[in-house]
């Protein structure tokens, strides 16, 4: 018998053509929406340790899941294509996206993390558990500097700055309407910068220092951009959560002073 058939998240649509929007050149693609940004990212297998390990985890499985066919590709960011309020990770977890084709669904950053969004109005519920389980977001939307699950959790920097194509492009998309961006940990945040400045924002001489609660405005650098508000939280993983480093409550604060500064509440 056939092998059950694996139904493709509902957030990567085809695009409908449009003409009145920004255009992104990505090599020699031309994206002229989210959705046909999302579809091409989902195909990438431009770094072949990541590829290597994120297929070998969806053919492996966790016990706990081995009834579920994993998605073991490129996880695209997730949210309206129209978000105000940016929220920039790190890369999808082995059993959290690489297994439900989403960003932040299904593992325990996740948990914590949509919970506090939903606190803070940012989203529909406070779970995150599957693509198709209802959750939308409000006004904003999750990505990542690296869209593969890495080993042990650590991209390299040569993957990093492989996959930063589609984090410019994806700014570059948001352009229009994203007013803040909160960024969960320093590795990310070091991510961030350089592709802020290439998509048409001023980065402060020095670089704004990462920490939990940091905030800075910075400047258009180019028409078509408006003032950007970059807040830094520490990432919802197990290790700070359990520690103590990072509460919810640390949290919810941050997420609710973005949506501020977005323009959300």
């Amino acid at each position: 018998m056939p092998g059950p058939r694996h139904r493709q998240p509902w957030h990567l649509r085809s695009p409908r053509r449009r003409t009145d929007v920004p255009v992104v050149r990505l090599n020699l693609l031309v994206c002229r929406t989210i959705a046909q940004l999302n579809a091409e990212l989902t195909a990438c297998r431009a770094c072949p340790r990541l590829v290597a390990w994120r297929e070998r985890v969806a053919h492996e499985k966790r016990a706990a899941f081995s009834d579920e066919n994993y998605w073991g590709k490129p996880v695209p960011g997730f949210g309206p294509a129209d978000a105000k309020l940016l929220v920039v990770g790190l890369a999808p977890a082995a059993h959290g996206g690489n297994r439900t084709g989403r960003m932040f669904t299904g593992d325990r950053s996740a948990d914590v993390l949509i919970a506090c969004m939903h606190a803070a109005g940012l989203a529909n519920q406070a779970t995150s558990l599957s693509a198709d389980d209802g959750l939308r977001l409000l006004g904003t939307r999750m990505t990542a500097p690296v869209h593969c699950a890495p080993p042990d959790n650590k991209p390299t920097p040569a993957e990093r700055d492989t996959c930063r194509r589609w984090l410019d492009a994806e700014l570059d998309l948001l352009a229009p309407t994203v007013r803040a961006i909160v960024v969960l940990g320093g590795w990310g945040w070091q991510a961030l910068l350089p592709a802020l400045a290439e998509s048409g924002w001023e980065i402060p001489k020095p670089r704004p220092k990462f920490g939990h609660g940091a905030h800075v405005e910075l400047a258009p650098a180019r028409p078509g951009r408006s003032a950007l508000h970059l807040f830094g939280t520490y990432h919802p993983s197990q290790q700070n959560t359990f520690t103590g480093r990072l509460s919810p409550a640390m949290l919810e604060r941050v997420l609710t002073d973005a949506a501020h500064a977005a323009g959300l509440r």
